[in-house]
């Protein structure tokens, strides 16, 4: 026996070694900004450009008439090891202006100089007037054939696979706000099938705030910063855009959408999408159908609190879109399924007494179920944003054969807007020449010149009829898959600038959202309208809005005037008898975790044999384990990726706690705020108040050994949510049961029902 024991200490070593080697292997983090890590000193040896990173991906290598080039997308970018101006002439010195002397002035011959001033001066483009904040990734969207049977759409035929393009963002904020505002989100696909592209231009909010198209630059003047002080950036918290909603009462339904947790989504990841208006689908044989879009997250929906979207705004506001990128790398591809909610063409359009041609309407799941019909996942990342994300243009008429647009008064502005706005932003009408809007089919539109253009047309007709160019480009047929705009009767009417009676409800909906919420859902609403109207400055405003909501239901209207300090208004008309709409409810189902963040607390003293096994099983389970410590640098050979001074919780799904951290030299008031006032705790109080927010948040917490003792510190032990046991992977496996609900929603007490 005691000769074995050398044996035994021997495999013990080497056990503790290869699980070592196995964290080294384990998938990095992602966040690193490139494809290799840099050296100490700056290099000097010539190479050509470094790759791309794994999971980033960029625009088909397509000619700008749609034809395949062969040639690899790397070649896209620039090109040899050596610098050069934009002509290609190798330069020696890019540091130093040419000068008369060293201390002489810059002469005018300087052309190397001119012209790297000179693009730089015009780098930047006119930012998008809606949508400029945004974030995009490449992916593929893969039929299910279940749509088969009512549209002749090439792509949506079963098992094909079709490239993507998505650009997510919010709507009213410049480039540079913050991506955790209350607002709107675009979800924005461009599908690169074979008989052209398709747009599907969508939102995370399944209304709009208006009927008709002529209202749009009223809604956004009034949405966007005071003209005067053009403040506040990316907000609805403010006069101008309250003032309108409250008058243009058609904006209700979309607004309380708004102010529901669907304005403050978790994630791109976790949000839906929806076409919002009402198109028309038809089958080989001509018959049609009329339709809604809608893209349902394999994650759920999720979102933020409103205390979490305004910590995360000062603290990482490019949240969503680092969320987005960083999934990728980690191998969390996003998932969606695109779906939808299929009616008899009738011609009336309308459906169960709704108007399908309302924007401001939805059609109840419960009345028409969403039907799968393929599959959207993300898997590359841009390679260049201002290339791929910013430059990319959509617009809601780029229809394939098979899906046709409706009379629906928005979207009928929207097929003018979306191309007009092109001109402007992108330099002329040759912007579906740029790589990353080159359709994936052929091009050959007799469209000829202007700025930008890069095809070199042959030829000498470019019209139709001609004899000169032999007759090409020759009109396609239904053989061909030619789009034909489908032949639908115009009631006689007169020309009048008038909306149908049924668009002149503007309450019952607003209603049935509310009353589909959970209680806790309802609190929240509450206390989003509480918020922005205590924002406004005139009361007049206020209680306008009040009116609006004592319409709605009079307990939110009480609610939200007891916040204000105002008397709640009685209903000025009849409140509708509603049928609750149980989908329209965040709360109540269980989710996959693939992609959530998990905060790791560690410490010297910690077991970190159990904190190496839990990370790699945080790995194994689709999560990213970020390690939180004093200091950075390692622990134990693990990376630390944040902490107490950079660490918050709301970057967190869930926390573990490995360890009870003493204060670090750097626990100072005036060194890191969060240290707060000097105390007497054993514990770090940044570790304190993480725990604390990360309650409060109603996120999961879990903790074991020496961790158990910060729980009680900070007097959450044996609460819903809070988990303890005598091993780390003991406590992940029931905190991984906990996530699937996204928050533990029982610690949101409710005063509404």
């Amino acid at each position: 026996m005691e000769s074995s024991k050398p044996t035994q200490i021997v495999k013990g070593v080497v056990e503790a070694a290869v699980e070592k080697v196995g964290d080294a292997l384990t998938p990095d983090v992602p966040g690193a900004p490139g494809s290799a890590p840099p050296p100490l000193e700056e290099p000097t040896t010539p190479h050509g450009p470094l790759p791309p990173k794994d999971e980033q991906g960029a625009p088909d290598t397509r000619t700008p008439t749609g034809a395949e080039t062969g040639v690899p997308k790397i070649a896209k970018g620039q090109q040899g090891a050596y610098l050069t101006t934009a002509n290609g002439h190798r330069l020696r010195d890019t540091d130093h202006s040419l000068k008369a002397g060293p201390r002489g002035p810059v002469l005018l011959q300087d052309h190397h100089l001119r012209e790297k001033i000179t693009h730089f001066d015009h780098e930047r483009i006119p930012e998008r007037v809606v949508h400029a904040r945004g974030a995009g990734a490449h992916g593929t969207f893969v039929a299910y054939g279940t749509a088969e049977e009512v549209t002749r759409a090439g792509f949506l035929k079963k098992g094909r696979e079709t490239p993507v393009f998505v650009r997510f963002s919010t709507v009213l904020g410049s480039r540079g706000s913050a991506d955790t505002v209350r607002d709107t989100r675009g979800f924005a696909t461009k599908f690169y099938t074979d008989e052209g592209t398709f747009d599907l231009v969508a939102n995370n909010i399944p209304v709009f705030f208006i009927q008709d198209a002529i209202k749009f630059p009223d809604v956004i003047h009034a949405g966007k910063p005071h003209p005067d002080r053009e403040i506040p950036q990316a907000q609805s918290a403010h006069d101008t855009f309250w003032d309108f909603v409250s008058l243009h009462t058609e904006a209700q339904h979309h607004t309380m959408w708004n102010m529901s947790d669907r304005g403050i989504p978790r994630s791109y990841r976790t949000m839906e999408g929806f076409g919002v208006h009402t198109f028309r689908m038809v089958d080989e044989a001509g018959a049609t159908v009329l339709v809604k879009f809608h893209w349902k997250p394999k994650l759920g929906v999720h979102s933020l609190t409103w205390e979490e979207a305004q910590l995360i705004g000062g603290i990482d506001p490019d949240y969503h879109r680092r969320d987005l990128y960083d999934a990728i790398e980690a191998g969390a591809f996003p998932e969606w399924e695109l779906g939808i909610q299929v009616f008899p063409d009738t011609p009336e359009e309308t459906f169960a007494g709704i108007d399908l041609l309302d924007p401001t309407k939805i059609v109840p799941e419960e009345l028409a179920p969403v039907q799968p019909i393929g599959k959207l996942t993300l898997n590359k990342t841009p390679r260049n944003f201002f290339a791929e994300t910013e430059q990319v243009a959509f617009h809601v008429g780029h229809l394939p054969p098979g899906i046709d647009v409706t009379n629906d008064p928005l979207l009928q502005g929207r097929l003018f807007s979306y191309v007009d706005t092109q001109l402007t932003r992108l330099g002329g009408p040759n912007f579906t020449q740029i790589p990353i809007n080159r359709p994936h089919a052929d091009v050959n539109d007799m469209l000829r010149d202007g700025f930008h253009q890069h095809a070199v047309h042959a030829g000498v007709a470019p019209y139709r009829p001609n004899s000169l160019d032999g007759g090409n480009p020759f009109p396609a047929g239904d053989r061909e898959h030619a789009f034909v705009d489908t032949p639908v009767t115009v009631a006689e009417a007169p020309k009048v600038r008038a909306s149908p009676a049924s668009f002149d409800d503007h309450y019952s909906q607003v209603r049935l959202f509310w009353q589909s919420m959970s209680p806790v859902e309802k609190e929240h609403i509450i206390r989003a309208y509480t918020f922005e109207l205590g924002k406004c400055y005139h009361q007049a405003i206020k209680e306008r809005q009040l009116q609006c909501l004592a319409n709605v239901d009079p307990v939110l209207c009480e609610q939200v005037a007891i916040g204000l300090g105002l008397p709640a208004p009685q209903p000025t008309v009849p409140l509708a008898e509603v049928q609750p709409s149980p989908a329209l409810s965040q709360v109540g189902r269980e989710w996959p975790a693939d992609g959530r963040m998990v905060g790791i607390v560690v410490d010297a003293q910690a077991d970190l044999g159990d904190v190496h096994e839990v990370r790699r099983e945080v790995f194994a389970a689709g999560m990213v384990p970020l390690l939180i410590a004093a200091h950075g640098g390692t622990v134990d050979g693990l990376p630390v990726q944040r902490t107490f001074a950079t660490g918050r919780s709301v970057e967190f799904d869930a926390v573990l706690l490995a360890g009870a951290p003493a204060p670090a030299p750097d626990a100072l008031p005036a060194r890191d705020a969060k240290a707060g006032a000097p105390g007497s705790s054993t514990v770090d109080p940044r570790v304190l108040l993480l725990v604390e927010e990360a309650w409060r948040h109603a996120k999961v917490i879990g903790a074991w050994g020496a961790g158990a003792e910060v729980l009680n510190q900070a007097g959450v032990t044996g609460t819903p949510g809070v988990v303890t046991g005598g091993s780390g992977t003991e406590v992940l496996a029931e905190v991984q049961r906990l996530m699937a609900a996204h928050r533990v929603w029982e610690r949101f007490p409710a005063s509404v029902a």
